[in-house]
């Protein structure tokens, strides 16, 4: 019987793969501060060369059960089978336990080419894509999936070829591919994908509230949350949605708690990448989620910083 990364009887929040900045570092920084239940590594491209399994040596540097105590989740990306399933197995013999496939990416090639969300394009592939990989799994296997491409009743022509294939859980994210972020993400289709079928469903999307969470779980009946953007923007929404902190922080509990957040990471980031350069663009990465309007006019100072040092200016006057 496959384990699923997170305790049978919770309710799981998991920290949602997002490219170029759910890092080691950033990771960690959950792991210490929040302890997500579940957290999952940035997509890893799988190379469909005659070469193999496409996983670099970078890749295989973040593979593991476990980080830091917390059940790692591997997500992969790619579009060819056998590809997908080398690039499985690969993972699992560096000491992966859980694998994900990317279904749902909707940027650059991902979301109109055959890969990430693009898979959607090519419904007739996924047939003999999803069975090999869950025979590839030893550990729990899961989809990380938009609701379509363009139609947003396609994930229910789907959900019978996930339960006879053995997937252990689907990730939504309630909008299409062709969406991208626009709109607002429509859990009642989550709710309705939660009502036909016998799987867990993790939900993912417009969740940047102990509010948003809690409306989400209680309308949809979902297994657990995962938190992307809203995570980045406030890591302390983990521990909001468990009523361990202040729900609605007030103006200057907020800006203590970002100064703290963003000082620990430029430390965290200095250890993981080169130069100041590289680190001030990384941390960037990170405020581009922020847009609370009472702290428009530092978060515009550090956008606008040309050195870590004024940025740690722009940050100071946070306090």
């Amino acid at each position: 019987m496959t384990v699923l990364p997170w305790q049978s009887g919770t309710t799981p929040l998991m920290l949602a793969p997002m490219q170029g900045l759910t890092n080691r570092a950033l990771r960690s920084y959950f792991i210490e501060h929040v302890r997500p239940d579940v957290i999952f590594t940035e997509f890893m491209r799988v190379n469909t060369a005659p070469a193999g399994a496409g996983l670099t040596a970078v890749d295989l540097r973040d593979v593991a059960t476990w980080q830091e105590g917390v059940p790692l989740v591997v997500q992969l990306v790619g579009h060819e089978r056998e590809s997908l399933v080398l690039a499985s197995r690969v993972a699992q013999e560096a000491g992966a336990a859980h694998i994900n496939l990317n279904m749902g990416c909707p940027y650059g090639r991902m979301g109109g080419g055959l890969t990430g969300g693009g898979m959607l394009r090519y419904p007739d592939n996924l047939a003999e894509i999803i069975p090999a990989m869950r025979d590839a799994v030893d550990g729990s296997f899961s989809v990380k999936i938009r609701t379509g491409y363009d139609d947003p009743d396609q994930i229910l022509s789907l959900l019978p070829l996930f339960e006879t294939s053995g997937v252990d859980f689907l990730v939504l994210h309630p909008r299409t591919v062709v969406q991208k972020y626009d709109g607002a993400a429509d859990h009642r289709v989550t709710a309705r994908v939660i009502r036909e079928t016998r799987l867990p469903v993790i939900a993912n999307g417009d969740i940047r509230s102990a509010a948003d969470g809690g409306r989400v779980l209680g309308e949809t009946g979902a297994a657990g949350l995962m938190l992307g953007r809203g995570a980045i923007a406030d890591p302390l929404l983990f521990l909001r949605l468990r009523g361990v902190v202040n729900p609605e922080p007030g103006r200057e509990e907020r800006r203590a708690e970002l100064n703290r957040y963003l000082r620990e990471i430029l430390i965290r980031y200095g250890r993981l990448f080169c130069g100041d350069t590289q680190v001030l663009n990384k941390v960037k990465e990170i405020i581009a989620y922020l847009d609370d309007p009472e702290l428009a006019k530092p978060l515009k100072e550090m956008r606008r910083a040309k050195t870590v040092r004024a940025f740690e200016a722009a940050l100071h006057r946070l306090c």
